[in-house]
């Protein structure tokens, strides 16, 4: 059968999604290990969205197939017992043999939170990135308008990324100022490496005022990445939520502990 699983995850002390060599910790790992230990044989998940050492997840959904019979609630609760304090599985649905976690997926949502004060944060180390230098969240906001729709991303796409086209398409792009923080809220068919952090670089120094409202745009026309704007921190990235047919019943993400 295929399971489908919500996971949320603390990035800070994981060196990405992905499973790597031996020793190396990986949200993938850790959690294949804790759910072959329910299963009683090797577990492979799928993601839907791999997301890099420090960025954060609250809405990442996965799937493996398993000829162990399990009930929903013993996934759930046998796979958290096994796994570490800073990964969490939030649902667990058994899914049709169509189902991906990836290729399935029509939307995908992810937030960058940036905090923004004079001092420093001693408890959201690791969880926002900061900047002490007062950011215009609106102007932020109508710069970004210039990334909504259907264009080549390759100057805010990492120059190793490997994605076959650097097009994309944002469906919305939201910068929001609550309090001490400054929300960038970006939904879009898929993303490329950096891409989300890229967009954070450019709209933050648009925000400071070191670059005009335009640059966002231009940037955008250069398609290249060299003369793009300086990749963001991963630490303020959280991988938000991801949106399938509604025939697969997917469960929206919890917020919970979500600074913003």
């Amino acid at each position: 059968m295929r399971i489908a699983l919500g996971i949320e995850y603390d990035g800070s002390r994981f060196h990405g999604w992905q499973a790597q060599q031996p020793g190396v910790r990986t949200v993938q790992t850790v959690l294949e290990a804790a759910l072959a230990k329910v299963a009683d044989h090797p577990v492979r998940v799928v993601c839907a969205g791999r997301t890099d050492t420090g960025v954060h997840g609250l809405g990442q959904v996965v799937h493996f197939d398993t000829q162990a019979v399990r009930s929903e609630r013993n996934w759930l609760l046998g796979g958290n017992v096994n796994l570490p304090a800073d990964v969490a599985i939030t649902w667990v649905r058994e899914m049709p043999e169509d189902f991906h976690a990836r290729f399935s997926a029509v939307s995908r949502r992810y937030r960058y939170v940036i905090f923004n004060r004079t001092a420093r944060s001693a408890v959201l180390a690791g969880r926002v990135t900061w900047t002490h230098r007062p950011l215009d969240a609106e102007r932020m906001h109508r710069a970004g308008q210039a990334l909504v729709g259907e264009h080549d991303f390759t100057s805010y796409r990492s120059l190793g990324c490997q994605a076959k086209s650097p097009v994309r398409t944002p469906h919305s792009l939201v910068v929001e100022r609550h309090g001490d923080f400054v929300v960038l809220s970006v939904h879009a068919n898929a993303f490329l490496h950096h891409m989300v952090r890229n967009i954070a670089g450019v709209l933050m120094a648009i925000g400071r005022g070191d670059q005009p409202e335009e640059w966002a745009a231009e940037v955008l026309a250069l398609r290249d990445r060299t003369l793009g704007g300086v990749t963001a921190p991963p630490e303020g990235l959280y991988f938000e939520a991801v949106e399938y047919p509604p025939a697969f019943a997917i469960p929206a993400p919890s917020r919970s502990g979500f600074p913003a």
